[in-house]
């Protein structure tokens, strides 16, 4: 693909995939143009040393994760689910080897052998769930419904039992009248009567720190319970083209029974300038709560990019 072909695809892929927020929810970047622009990304990122690429500032950046449906010699294979919304299914899939032929051997990642995440392309009804698997054939589901129509993309989150850990997503829609949202850069959510609160600035190709603090009724909450390994986790995608950030979770893993709170602490790692889509999974009496914000992220050797003042964002 020469260079204008591959700036058009990818105009058009940070255009539609992220399109809900301008009213195209309802259009999506055919999977096989996707998994060819990333593979060629992929392979102009090897050029650059070390399989990813290079920031304005030298330092190597990871790959992107999560904007093909093929790494690695895997590949997700189209995904069922319900058509409409409110209507009550099934969401399934299947991982497939080079051959075609379903796995069905995997390595635990923070504590599961497959994470699935699912969001709207304007970053609206994010889930974080965990399907069964049908080791006889292969096949992953989970019991589903859409709770609005629009265009979403869904993530298979893993690590085989041999080869190294991918993150692959395919694209589907939910039938119905699509109301799009635009969201605007926050740093607080409220769910649950929980209010949490970001602290940290992104910066383009950098490990940024990043701390979530965690209160109720205005008094910090410590009794945060371990979730994944962690006291909080946390998803960050890239508002555009919906890549996987690389977070990493601070500190020691918690102990059986131990309890943690307010604050969680990640570094985050921002691969461009412009705006990211955070959103942390805390668990409380033995509730998943999840807490939404928009971040904008700097360019390297720039000021942080300030946030205006804005209303509570409740986590979806």
């Amino acid at each position: 693909m020469n260079p204008a072909a591959r700036l058009a695809v990818y105009g058009a892929g940070l255009v539609v995939a992220f399109g809900g927020a301008y009213g195209l929810a309802g259009a999506v970047v055919p999977d096989s143009v996707v998994a060819q622009w990333n593979q060629e990304s992929g392979q102009m990122n090897e050029h650059a040393g070390h399989g990813g690429a290079t920031s304005e500032t030298g330092t190597a950046v990871p790959s992107l994760k999560g904007v093909a449906l093929s790494a690695e010699g895997l590949t997700l294979s189209p995904v069922a689910a319900p058509r409409g919304v409110g209507e009550a299914g099934v969401l399934s899939f299947r991982i497939e080897d080079a051959a075609g032929a379903p796995v069905a051997a995997y390595t635990t990642t923070h504590e599961k052998d497959l994470h699935l995440i699912v969001v709207r392309s304007d970053g609206r009804d994010f889930r974080h769930v965990h399907p069964t698997l049908d080791r006889e054939t292969g096949t992953w589901s989970v019991p589903w419904s859409w709770a609005e129509a629009g265009s979403y993309r869904v993530y298979a989150d893993f690590a085989p039992a041999v080869g190294n850990a991918v993150t692959l997503s395919r694209t589907v829609d939910a039938a119905g009248t699509v109301e799009p949202a635009d969201p605007a850069p926050t740093r607080t959510a409220q769910v649950d009567g929980f209010t949490v609160t970001l602290d940290g600035d992104l910066v383009a190709g950098a490990s940024s720190p990043v701390e979530l603090r965690v209160t109720r009724d205005g008094a910090p909450v410590t009794t945060l319970q371990p979730y994944l390994g962690a006291f909080g986790h946390l998803v960050a995608l890239r508002q555009g083209d919906l890549a996987f950030l690389h977070v990493h979770p601070e500190g020691n893993a918690p102990k059986p029974g131990e309890t943690g709170g307010p604050s969680i602490s990640f570094q985050v790692q921002a691969p461009t300038a412009g705006r990211y889509l955070l959103y942390l999974d805390f668990q409380v009496d033995g509730a998943v709560r999840t807490a939404s914000f928009v971040v904008d992220a700097a360019g390297a050797g720039s000021a942080p990019i300030a946030t205006p003042p804005a209303a509570d964002h409740s986590g979806h």
